[in-house]
Protein backbone atom coordinates (compact mmCIF):
# COMPACT_ATOMS: atom_id res chain seq x y z
CA UNK A 1 0.00 0.00 0.00
CA UNK A 2 1.39 3.36 -0.99
CA UNK A 3 0.49 6.40 1.04
CA UNK A 4 -0.38 9.42 -1.07
CA UNK A 5 -0.75 12.45 1.17
CA UNK A 6 -0.06 15.84 -0.28
CA UNK A 7 2.88 17.32 1.63
CA UNK A 8 1.39 20.80 1.30
CA UNK A 9 -1.94 19.72 2.76
CA UNK A 10 -0.24 17.78 5.54
CA UNK A 11 2.10 20.64 6.36
CA UNK A 12 -0.69 23.22 6.51
CA UNK A 13 -2.67 20.96 8.85
CA UNK A 14 0.31 20.24 11.07
CA UNK A 15 1.04 23.95 11.41
CA UNK A 16 -2.31 24.33 13.16
CA UNK A 17 -1.64 21.24 15.26
CA UNK A 18 -4.74 19.55 13.89
CA UNK A 19 -3.52 17.02 11.32
CA UNK A 20 -3.47 14.01 13.64
CA UNK A 21 -6.82 15.07 15.12
CA UNK A 22 -8.54 15.51 11.77
CA UNK A 23 -11.73 13.59 11.07
CA UNK A 24 -11.21 10.39 9.04
CA UNK A 25 -13.58 9.19 6.33
CA UNK A 26 -13.25 5.67 4.96
CA UNK A 27 -15.00 5.17 1.65
CA UNK A 28 -15.19 2.49 -1.00
CA UNK A 29 -15.84 2.57 -4.71
CA UNK A 30 -17.94 0.04 -6.60
CA UNK A 31 -19.06 -0.22 -10.18
CA UNK A 32 -19.32 -2.48 -13.17
CA UNK A 33 -16.47 -3.24 -15.52
CA UNK A 34 -15.23 -0.11 -17.33
CA UNK A 35 -17.46 2.24 -15.33
CA UNK A 36 -14.34 4.22 -14.46
CA UNK A 37 -13.75 3.53 -10.75
CA UNK A 38 -9.97 3.65 -10.90
CA UNK A 39 -10.05 6.65 -13.24
CA UNK A 40 -12.32 8.48 -10.79
CA UNK A 41 -9.98 7.82 -7.87
CA UNK A 42 -6.99 8.84 -9.98
CA UNK A 43 -8.77 12.06 -10.96
CA UNK A 44 -9.69 12.72 -7.33
CA UNK A 45 -6.08 12.29 -6.22
CA UNK A 46 -4.67 14.31 -9.11
CA UNK A 47 -7.06 17.26 -9.02
CA UNK A 48 -6.85 17.53 -5.23
CA UNK A 49 -3.05 17.68 -5.56
CA UNK A 50 -2.46 14.41 -3.72
CA UNK A 51 -0.03 12.92 -6.22
CA UNK A 52 3.73 13.31 -6.47
CA UNK A 53 5.69 14.27 -9.57
CA UNK A 54 7.42 10.89 -9.84
CA UNK A 55 4.05 9.12 -9.65
CA UNK A 56 2.67 11.20 -12.51
CA UNK A 57 5.81 10.68 -14.56
CA UNK A 58 5.45 6.92 -14.16
CA UNK A 59 1.76 7.08 -15.12
CA UNK A 60 2.51 9.20 -18.19
CA UNK A 61 5.25 6.79 -19.24
CA UNK A 62 2.98 3.77 -18.80
CA UNK A 63 0.19 5.51 -20.69
CA UNK A 64 2.50 6.13 -23.67
CA UNK A 65 3.68 2.52 -23.63
CA UNK A 66 0.09 1.30 -23.65
CA UNK A 67 -0.80 3.62 -26.53
CA UNK A 68 -3.44 5.54 -24.57
CA UNK A 69 -4.57 8.81 -26.12
CA UNK A 70 -4.65 10.57 -22.75
CA UNK A 71 -2.87 10.16 -19.45
CA UNK A 72 -4.51 7.11 -17.88
CA UNK A 73 -5.19 8.18 -14.29
CA UNK A 74 -6.50 4.68 -13.49
CA UNK A 75 -2.87 3.57 -13.36
CA UNK A 76 -2.51 5.52 -10.10
CA UNK A 77 -4.58 2.84 -8.36
CA UNK A 78 -4.33 -0.29 -10.52
CA UNK A 79 -1.03 -1.49 -9.13
CA UNK A 80 -0.96 -5.17 -10.04
CA UNK A 81 0.58 -6.14 -13.37
CA UNK A 82 -2.55 -8.10 -14.36
CA UNK A 83 -4.67 -5.03 -13.60
CA UNK A 84 -2.55 -2.82 -15.80
CA UNK A 85 -2.51 -5.34 -18.64
CA UNK A 86 -6.26 -5.97 -18.60
CA UNK A 87 -7.34 -2.48 -17.63
CA UNK A 88 -9.46 -3.81 -14.75
CA UNK A 89 -9.34 -3.80 -10.96
CA UNK A 90 -8.75 -7.22 -9.42
CA UNK A 91 -7.63 -6.69 -5.85
CA UNK A 92 -8.68 -4.08 -3.31
CA UNK A 93 -6.39 -1.05 -3.65
CA UNK A 94 -6.15 1.17 -0.58
CA UNK A 95 -5.07 4.77 -1.00
CA UNK A 96 -4.58 7.46 1.62
CA UNK A 97 -4.88 11.19 1.09
CA UNK A 98 -5.84 14.33 2.94
CA UNK A 99 -7.24 17.79 2.37
CA UNK A 100 -7.31 20.66 4.87
CA UNK A 101 -10.82 19.49 5.84
CA UNK A 102 -10.43 15.74 6.34
CA UNK A 103 -8.29 12.61 6.03
CA UNK A 104 -9.42 9.81 3.73
CA UNK A 105 -8.85 6.10 3.19
CA UNK A 106 -10.09 4.83 -0.18
CA UNK A 107 -10.82 1.18 -0.90
CA UNK A 108 -10.95 0.80 -4.68
CA UNK A 109 -12.80 -2.50 -5.05
CA UNK A 110 -13.35 -4.70 -8.12
CA UNK A 111 -16.62 -4.66 -10.02
CA UNK A 112 -16.52 -8.19 -11.44
CA UNK A 113 -19.00 -10.60 -9.89
CA UNK A 114 -16.20 -13.14 -9.32
CA UNK A 115 -14.53 -10.63 -6.99
CA UNK A 116 -17.57 -10.08 -4.74
CA UNK A 117 -15.54 -11.20 -1.71
CA UNK A 118 -12.99 -8.45 -2.45
CA UNK A 119 -15.74 -5.84 -2.42
CA UNK A 120 -17.09 -7.20 0.86
CA UNK A 121 -13.61 -7.02 2.37
CA UNK A 122 -12.95 -3.48 1.16
CA UNK A 123 -16.38 -2.18 2.15
CA UNK A 124 -16.50 -3.80 5.60
CA UNK A 125 -14.99 -0.77 7.34
CA UNK A 126 -16.29 1.97 5.02
CA UNK A 127 -18.46 4.88 6.15
CA UNK A 128 -19.51 5.74 2.60
CA UNK A 129 -19.79 3.97 -0.75
CA UNK A 130 -19.40 5.54 -4.17
CA UNK A 131 -21.42 3.48 -6.63
CA UNK A 132 -20.55 4.30 -10.22
CA UNK A 133 -22.98 4.01 -13.10
CA UNK A 134 -22.12 4.42 -16.78
CA UNK A 135 -24.46 7.15 -18.05
CA UNK A 136 -24.82 5.28 -21.36
CA UNK A 137 -26.03 2.07 -19.72
CA UNK A 138 -27.91 3.23 -16.63
CA UNK A 139 -28.71 1.00 -13.66
CA UNK A 140 -27.81 -2.61 -14.45
CA UNK A 141 -27.73 -5.84 -12.44
CA UNK A 142 -24.24 -5.20 -11.11
CA UNK A 143 -25.35 -1.77 -9.86
CA UNK A 144 -28.08 -3.48 -7.83
CA UNK A 145 -25.55 -6.02 -6.56
CA UNK A 146 -23.21 -3.29 -5.35
CA UNK A 147 -26.08 -1.44 -3.64
CA UNK A 148 -27.19 -4.65 -1.93
CA UNK A 149 -23.69 -5.35 -0.62
CA UNK A 150 -23.36 -1.76 0.63
CA UNK A 151 -26.69 -2.15 2.41
CA UNK A 152 -25.73 -5.57 3.79
CA UNK A 153 -22.54 -4.07 5.26
CA UNK A 154 -24.55 -1.21 6.77
CA UNK A 155 -22.95 1.57 4.76
CA UNK A 156 -25.40 4.35 5.46
CA UNK A 157 -24.03 6.98 3.08
CA UNK A 158 -24.04 6.33 -0.67
CA UNK A 159 -22.95 8.53 -3.56
CA UNK A 160 -24.47 7.57 -6.90
CA UNK A 161 -21.78 8.82 -9.30
CA UNK A 162 -23.26 8.90 -12.80
CA UNK A 163 -20.03 8.77 -14.79
CA UNK A 164 -19.19 9.43 -18.46
CA UNK A 165 -21.69 12.27 -18.70
CA UNK A 166 -19.54 13.66 -21.51
CA UNK A 167 -20.64 10.69 -23.67
CA UNK A 168 -24.33 11.57 -23.29
CA UNK A 169 -23.84 15.32 -23.91
CA UNK A 170 -24.27 16.08 -20.19
CA UNK A 171 -27.99 15.35 -20.50
CA UNK A 172 -30.08 16.26 -17.46
CA UNK A 173 -32.82 13.88 -18.61
CA UNK A 174 -30.44 10.92 -18.74
CA UNK A 175 -29.13 11.76 -15.28
CA UNK A 176 -32.59 12.10 -13.73
CA UNK A 177 -33.78 8.81 -15.27
CA UNK A 178 -30.79 6.94 -13.80
CA UNK A 179 -31.31 8.49 -10.37
CA UNK A 180 -34.98 7.48 -10.43
CA UNK A 181 -34.10 3.89 -11.42
CA UNK A 182 -31.60 3.62 -8.58
CA UNK A 183 -33.95 5.12 -6.01
CA UNK A 184 -36.61 2.56 -6.91
CA UNK A 185 -34.20 -0.28 -6.12
CA UNK A 186 -32.71 1.42 -3.03
CA UNK A 187 -36.19 1.83 -1.55
CA UNK A 188 -36.21 -1.97 -1.01
CA UNK A 189 -33.08 -1.78 1.14
CA UNK A 190 -32.85 -1.04 4.87
CA UNK A 191 -29.64 0.75 5.77
CA UNK A 192 -29.03 3.37 3.06
CA UNK A 193 -30.30 6.55 4.70
CA UNK A 194 -28.26 9.18 2.84
CA UNK A 195 -28.18 9.07 -0.98
CA UNK A 196 -26.46 11.78 -3.01
CA UNK A 197 -26.41 11.63 -6.82
CA UNK A 198 -23.68 13.52 -8.73
CA UNK A 199 -23.21 13.75 -12.52
CA UNK A 200 -19.49 13.41 -13.31
CA UNK A 201 -16.95 12.77 -15.99
CA UNK A 202 -13.93 11.17 -14.36
CA UNK A 203 -11.96 11.44 -17.58
CA UNK A 204 -12.45 15.20 -17.88
CA UNK A 205 -12.83 16.01 -14.19
CA UNK A 206 -16.40 17.35 -14.30
CA UNK A 207 -17.86 17.69 -10.76
CA UNK A 208 -15.09 15.61 -9.21
CA UNK A 209 -13.06 18.28 -7.40
CA UNK A 210 -14.60 21.36 -8.99
CA UNK A 211 -18.11 22.20 -10.15
CA UNK A 212 -18.46 21.88 -13.90
CA UNK A 213 -19.85 24.48 -16.29
CA UNK A 214 -21.02 21.59 -18.49
CA UNK A 215 -23.82 20.79 -16.00
CA UNK A 216 -25.43 24.17 -15.23
CA UNK A 217 -28.65 22.32 -14.32
CA UNK A 218 -26.95 20.51 -11.45
CA UNK A 219 -27.03 22.47 -8.17
CA UNK A 220 -25.57 19.93 -5.76
CA UNK A 221 -21.98 19.59 -4.48
CA UNK A 222 -18.98 18.28 -6.36
CA UNK A 223 -17.70 14.92 -5.17
CA UNK A 224 -14.78 16.14 -3.06
CA UNK A 225 -16.89 18.76 -1.30
CA UNK A 226 -19.43 16.11 -0.38
CA UNK A 227 -16.71 13.75 0.90
CA UNK A 228 -15.25 16.55 3.01
CA UNK A 229 -18.56 17.50 4.61
CA UNK A 230 -20.70 14.35 4.90
CA UNK A 231 -21.55 13.80 8.58
CA UNK A 232 -20.62 10.34 9.90
CA UNK A 233 -20.53 11.01 13.64
CA UNK A 234 -23.90 9.32 14.19
CA UNK A 235 -22.82 6.14 12.37
CA UNK A 236 -21.13 4.75 15.47
CA UNK A 237 -23.21 3.35 18.31
CA UNK A 238 -22.53 5.72 21.21
CA UNK A 239 -25.28 4.23 23.38
CA UNK A 240 -24.33 0.60 24.01
CA UNK A 241 -20.99 0.53 25.84
CA UNK A 242 -18.75 -2.24 24.49
CA UNK A 243 -15.03 -2.72 25.13
CA UNK A 244 -13.63 -6.09 23.96
CA UNK A 245 -10.38 -6.78 25.81
CA UNK A 246 -7.54 -7.45 23.41
CA UNK A 247 -4.57 -7.60 25.77
CA UNK A 248 -3.81 -7.49 29.48
CA UNK A 249 -0.92 -5.13 30.22
CA UNK A 250 1.31 -6.03 33.18
CA UNK A 251 4.67 -4.18 32.82
CA UNK A 252 6.39 -5.91 35.79
CA UNK A 253 8.66 -2.90 36.19
CA UNK A 254 9.66 -0.94 39.28
CA UNK A 255 8.02 2.19 37.91
CA UNK A 256 4.69 0.45 37.21
CA UNK A 257 4.93 -2.41 39.69
CA UNK A 258 1.19 -2.73 40.39
CA UNK A 259 -0.16 -1.58 37.03
CA UNK A 260 -2.80 -3.78 35.42
CA UNK A 261 -4.52 -2.42 32.34
CA UNK A 262 -6.83 -3.85 29.72
CA UNK A 263 -6.07 -2.74 26.18
CA UNK A 264 -8.43 -2.76 23.22
CA UNK A 265 -10.57 -0.69 20.90
CA UNK A 266 -13.87 0.79 22.03
CA UNK A 267 -16.59 -0.86 19.96
CA UNK A 268 -19.49 1.23 21.20
CA UNK A 269 -20.74 3.66 23.81
CA UNK A 270 -18.76 6.09 25.96
CA UNK A 271 -16.55 5.15 28.91
CA UNK A 272 -15.42 7.58 31.62
CA UNK A 273 -13.41 7.22 34.85
CA UNK A 274 -15.81 6.41 37.67
CA UNK A 275 -18.30 4.53 35.48
CA UNK A 276 -19.79 1.34 36.85
CA UNK A 277 -18.92 -1.57 34.56
CA UNK A 278 -19.51 -5.31 34.34
CA UNK A 279 -17.01 -7.84 33.02
CA UNK A 280 -18.64 -10.34 30.70
CA UNK A 281 -19.00 -13.30 30.69
CA UNK A 282 -17.95 -13.62 34.36
CA UNK A 283 -20.44 -11.00 35.59
CA UNK A 284 -18.01 -9.36 38.05
CA UNK A 285 -18.61 -5.65 38.71
CA UNK A 286 -16.14 -2.80 39.16
CA UNK A 287 -15.53 0.86 38.37
CA UNK A 288 -13.22 2.43 35.81
CA UNK A 289 -10.23 3.95 37.57
CA UNK A 290 -8.62 5.56 34.54
CA UNK A 291 -8.45 5.51 30.74
CA UNK A 292 -4.87 5.57 29.50
CA UNK A 293 -3.28 6.23 26.11
CA UNK A 294 0.28 6.66 24.89
CA UNK A 295 -0.28 10.45 24.96
CA UNK A 296 -1.71 10.45 28.48
CA UNK A 297 -5.00 9.83 30.31
CA UNK A 298 -8.39 10.62 28.77
CA UNK A 299 -11.54 11.94 30.39
CA UNK A 300 -13.66 9.75 28.11
CA UNK A 301 -13.24 7.09 25.44
CA UNK A 302 -15.62 6.28 22.59
CA UNK A 303 -15.63 4.30 19.35
CA UNK A 304 -13.29 3.78 17.57
CA UNK A 305 -10.53 4.89 19.98
CA UNK A 306 -7.87 2.40 21.09
CA UNK A 307 -7.17 2.80 24.81
CA UNK A 308 -6.13 1.00 27.98
CA UNK A 309 -8.67 0.79 30.79
CA UNK A 310 -7.76 0.29 34.44
CA UNK A 311 -10.28 -0.84 37.05
CA UNK A 312 -10.72 -0.12 40.76
CA UNK A 313 -10.82 -3.83 41.65
CA UNK A 314 -8.27 -6.53 40.95
CA UNK A 315 -10.51 -9.07 39.21
CA UNK A 316 -9.89 -11.72 36.58
CA UNK A 317 -10.12 -10.19 33.09
CA UNK A 318 -8.51 -11.73 30.02
CA UNK A 319 -8.44 -11.52 26.25
CA UNK A 320 -11.87 -12.22 24.77
CA UNK A 321 -13.76 -10.76 27.73
CA UNK A 322 -15.88 -7.65 27.23
CA UNK A 323 -16.21 -4.64 29.53
CA UNK A 324 -19.78 -3.27 29.37
CA UNK A 325 -22.11 -1.13 31.42
CA UNK A 326 -24.77 -2.81 33.57
CA UNK A 327 -27.75 -0.99 32.05
CA UNK A 328 -27.46 -2.35 28.48
CA UNK A 329 -25.57 -5.65 28.27
CA UNK A 330 -24.94 -7.38 24.94
CA UNK A 331 -26.74 -10.50 23.81
CA UNK A 332 -25.20 -13.69 25.12
CA UNK A 333 -25.63 -17.08 23.52
CA UNK A 334 -24.26 -19.99 21.55
CA UNK A 335 -26.85 -20.02 18.76
CA UNK A 336 -26.73 -17.17 16.26
CA UNK A 337 -28.25 -16.41 12.89
CA UNK A 338 -26.18 -14.48 10.41
CA UNK A 339 -25.80 -13.39 6.82
CA UNK A 340 -22.50 -14.64 5.42
CA UNK A 341 -20.44 -14.12 2.29
CA UNK A 342 -18.45 -17.20 1.32
CA UNK A 343 -14.80 -16.50 0.46
CA UNK A 344 -13.20 -19.86 -0.27
CA UNK A 345 -12.35 -20.90 -3.83
CA UNK A 346 -11.49 -24.49 -2.91
CA UNK A 347 -14.05 -25.43 -0.27
CA UNK A 348 -17.82 -25.12 -0.06
CA UNK A 349 -19.99 -24.51 2.96
CA UNK A 350 -22.08 -27.52 3.95
CA UNK A 351 -24.44 -28.06 6.89
CA UNK A 352 -22.54 -29.45 9.89
CA UNK A 353 -19.33 -27.84 8.64
CA UNK A 354 -16.87 -27.14 11.46
CA UNK A 355 -14.85 -23.93 11.74
CA UNK A 356 -13.17 -21.52 14.09
CA UNK A 357 -15.29 -18.39 14.61
CA UNK A 358 -13.45 -15.17 15.43
CA UNK A 359 -15.67 -12.47 16.94
CA UNK A 360 -14.13 -9.23 18.26
CA UNK A 361 -11.17 -10.54 20.31
CA UNK A 362 -12.65 -13.96 21.06
CA UNK A 363 -12.17 -17.18 19.09
CA UNK A 364 -14.35 -20.26 19.54
CA UNK A 365 -15.13 -23.44 17.67
CA UNK A 366 -18.35 -23.37 15.65
CA UNK A 367 -20.56 -25.59 13.55
CA UNK A 368 -23.00 -24.53 10.84
CA UNK A 369 -26.23 -26.05 12.10
CA UNK A 370 -28.48 -24.97 9.24
CA UNK A 371 -28.42 -23.19 5.87
CA UNK A 372 -31.59 -21.09 5.73
CA UNK A 373 -31.30 -19.62 2.23
CA UNK A 374 -29.04 -17.96 -0.30
CA UNK A 375 -29.76 -14.59 -1.88
CA UNK A 376 -29.74 -13.74 -5.57
CA UNK A 377 -27.97 -10.44 -5.03
CA UNK A 378 -29.12 -9.03 -8.37
CA UNK A 379 -32.83 -9.55 -7.73
CA UNK A 380 -32.90 -9.95 -3.90
CA UNK A 381 -34.84 -13.22 -4.33
CA UNK A 382 -34.27 -15.93 -1.73
CA UNK A 383 -33.04 -19.34 -2.88
CA UNK A 384 -34.18 -21.95 -0.36
CA UNK A 385 -33.35 -25.67 -0.09
CA UNK A 386 -29.80 -25.04 -1.33
CA UNK A 387 -27.42 -27.64 0.14
CA UNK A 388 -24.19 -25.64 -0.02
CA UNK A 389 -22.48 -22.27 -0.46
CA UNK A 390 -19.85 -21.56 -3.10
CA UNK A 391 -17.40 -18.72 -3.76
CA UNK A 392 -18.93 -15.21 -3.45
CA UNK A 393 -22.38 -16.50 -2.53
CA UNK A 394 -24.34 -14.68 0.18
CA UNK A 395 -27.08 -16.04 2.39
CA UNK A 396 -28.42 -16.74 5.86
CA UNK A 397 -27.21 -19.53 8.15
CA UNK A 398 -27.56 -20.73 11.73
CA UNK A 399 -24.37 -21.29 13.72
CA UNK A 400 -23.75 -23.06 17.03
CA UNK A 401 -20.62 -22.09 18.98
CA UNK A 402 -18.67 -24.06 21.59
CA UNK A 403 -18.83 -21.15 24.07
CA UNK A 404 -21.24 -18.23 24.45
CA UNK A 405 -20.63 -15.10 22.38
CA UNK A 406 -21.26 -11.55 23.56
CA UNK A 407 -22.79 -9.87 20.54
CA UNK A 408 -25.16 -7.28 19.12
CA UNK A 409 -26.95 -7.36 15.82
CA UNK A 410 -24.81 -6.07 12.97
CA UNK A 411 -27.39 -3.40 12.27
CA UNK A 412 -26.90 -2.06 15.81
CA UNK A 413 -23.11 -2.38 16.01
CA UNK A 414 -20.83 -3.34 13.13
CA UNK A 415 -17.96 -4.30 15.46
CA UNK A 416 -19.78 -6.59 17.87
CA UNK A 417 -22.16 -7.84 15.17
CA UNK A 418 -19.56 -9.22 12.75
CA UNK A 419 -17.30 -12.27 12.65
CA UNK A 420 -15.19 -14.41 10.34
CA UNK A 421 -15.12 -18.17 9.87
CA UNK A 422 -11.74 -19.91 9.63
CA UNK A 423 -11.18 -23.40 8.26
CA UNK A 424 -9.86 -25.70 11.00
CA UNK A 425 -7.43 -27.55 8.75
CA UNK A 426 -5.99 -24.86 6.47
CA UNK A 427 -6.43 -21.75 8.67
CA UNK A 428 -8.01 -20.07 5.63
CA UNK A 429 -10.59 -17.34 6.20
CA UNK A 430 -13.58 -18.86 4.42
CA UNK A 431 -16.44 -16.46 5.26
CA UNK A 432 -17.41 -13.12 6.74
CA UNK A 433 -20.60 -12.91 8.76
CA UNK A 434 -23.08 -10.28 9.91
CA UNK A 435 -25.22 -11.30 12.90
CA UNK A 436 -28.94 -10.79 12.43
Amino acid sequence: MTETINPENAASAEETGSYHDMDLLRFTTAGSVDDGKSTLIGRLLYDSKNTFDDQMEAVERSSRQRGDENVNLALLTDGLRAEREQGITIDVAYRYFATPKRKFIIADTPGHIQYTRNMVTGASTANLAIILVDARHGVIEQTCRHAFIADLLRIRHVVLAVNKMDLVDYSETVFNDIVEQFQQFASRLDNIVDLTAIPISALNGDNVVNKSSNTPWYHGPDLLYHLEHVYIGSDYNHVDARFPVQWVIRPHSNEHHDFRGYAGRVAGGVFKPGDDVVIQPSGFSSKIRSIETFSGPLEEAYAPLSVTVTLEDNIDVSRGDMIVKPNNPPNKGQDIEAMICWFSETKKLHPRGRYYLRHTTKEVKAIVSEIRYKVNINTLHKIEDSPEFGLNEIGRVCIRTSAPLLYDSYRRNRSTGSFILIDEQTNETVAAGMIR
